[in-house]
């Protein structure tokens, strides 16, 4: 059957060399958008490191001197203590969870601050962001721990006065940062003159759904040993909702916002959930993955339709054949088997050349980068097979259903139009 098979396709060489270039064409131009839609959702569909769920950011406002309600500050009437009130008003009110004062440091923000993280001859790269944070921000937005540090366990560590980094800090040195927790002589923020300790590793924070975790470079620093200076009104304020109370949450607060919350020249001016702050953040790119998706999308139909309509025609074109195979005494599995083998060794023969290409692609770095790279044979081999089972599916249903039409019809019939 094989050799009977090899050899028909090697009679007529010249049409199936046409389709073979076909085939080849096809597959390389499948791979390509499927490799670039493998990175994008891959990427996508990475663990955040962070989670905010049922959170608000609280923006808060000063009254001017110009307001009636306006009180000078004083040795004795602070913006600090203004702020540390609010915070504290908001940790009691019952269906508040946690609550987090920081600079430059929350998900989706546009805004950041970089810091260096030295140790002996290593150095973080110089856009390491720097978020500095009251302990219970990480209970906000649950980070965890490389070694499986709950939040809690995270707030407890920077309350203590040392510092977290996420785990990939020193990746160009190939050094864990969890193989340096615990050590003393860490230089931050380029002062050589104190050094801090390394409390814990965190698992990589990404900057937003649309970077990777790997080329996310952050640390955490408590800004209780700052000085008192930072709790000011132009912080962020964070809260973390308990789930089984986030019902009307914003418009709650607001309500109560003031009778309860005003201290002194103290407001809540605004109150958004990071589910809107999510999607304006990101709604550019959020557009461009769909346009992306859809045009991939339609690129791939087209490409569907066309080789079907080619394995349609070229099937259509063997009525003749069948309708003698049939009268020869084959049975239609027989017949069946014969013209989707053809289909299928053709599509064999052509992925040989096809993979060759892919990998040529990759190596001159002309498809999608990824992981530092363009060239990952784990991607590579996942990007042929499911190109190979792609266009195996079109030549399957291509070939299938006009020889299964053109099986019903009487060879005698079928003999007779040829």
């Amino acid at each position: 059957m094989n050799k009977k098979l090899f050899t028909q396709i090697r009679n007529e060489w010249r049409s199936n060399l046409w389709l073979a270039l076909e085939l080849l064409v096809v597959s390389v131009v499948m791979w390509y958008i499927i490799d670039l839609l493998y990175c994008r959702l891959a990427t996508y569909m990475e663990p955040r490191g962070f989670d905010t769920e049922h959170c608000y950011l609280i923006t808060m406002g000063v009254l001017t001197d110009k307001s009636p309600d306006y009180t000078p500050y004083s040795d004795t009437h602070k913006q600090t203590d203004e702020v540390r009130e609010l915070v504290e008003r908001l940790r009691r009110r019952p269906e508040v969870e946690a609550v987090s004062l920081s600079q430059n440091s929350y998900p989706y923000n546009g805004s950041n601050g970089s810091a260096e993280v030295d140790y002996d001859t290593l150095h973080a790269p110089r856009w390491t962001i720097r978020r500095i944070v009251t302990p219970d921000f990480v209970r906000v937005f649950r980070y965890r721990g490389a070694r499986g540090e709950t939040p809690e366990q995270l707030a407890e560590i920077l309350e203590r006065g040392d510092f977290l980094a996420s785990d990939n800090l020193y990746r160009k040195y190939s050094v864990p940062m969890t193989s340096l927790v615990g050590k003393k002589e860490f230089y931050l923020f380029g002062d050589t003159t104190q050094t801090f300790r390394l409390g814990a590793v965190l698992q990589n924070v990404r900057y937003d759904d649309f970077s990777q975790a790997r080329s996310s470079y952050s640390m955490v620093f408590n800004m209780n040993l700052l000085d008192e200076g930072w709790w000011n009104a132009d912080r962020e304020l964070c809260v973390r909702v308990r789930a089984d109370r986030d019902q009307n949450f914003m418009e709650n607060l607001k309500a109560d916002s003031e009778k309860q919350f005003r201290i002194g020249n103290l407001y809540i001016s605004d109150v958004r959930s990071f589910k809107d702050i999510r999607h304006s953040f990101q709604q550019g790119e959020t557009s461009q993955m769909r346009n992306l998706v859809v045009g991939m999308g339609f690129l791939l139909l087209n490409i569907f339709l066309g080789l079907l309509g080619t394995f349609w025609f070229r099937t259509q074109q063997r009525r003749g054949e069948i309708a003698l195979h049939k009268a020869m005494g084959a049975t239609d599995g027989a017949v069946f088997g014969r013209l989707m083998s053809e289909g299928m060794f053709l599509l064999l023969i052509v992925t040989v050349p096809a993979i060759i290409i892919d990998v040529l692609l990759a190596h001159f770095e002309l498809n999608s980068w990824r992981n530092g790279t363009t060239l990952e044979w784990t991607r590579l081999a996942f990007c042929v097979a499911a190109t190979f089972v792609l266009i195996a599916a079109m030549i399957g249903i291509g070939i299938g259903l006009p020889a299964r039409r053109a099986m019903k019809v009487q060879p005698a019939e079928a003999l007779h139009d040829e």
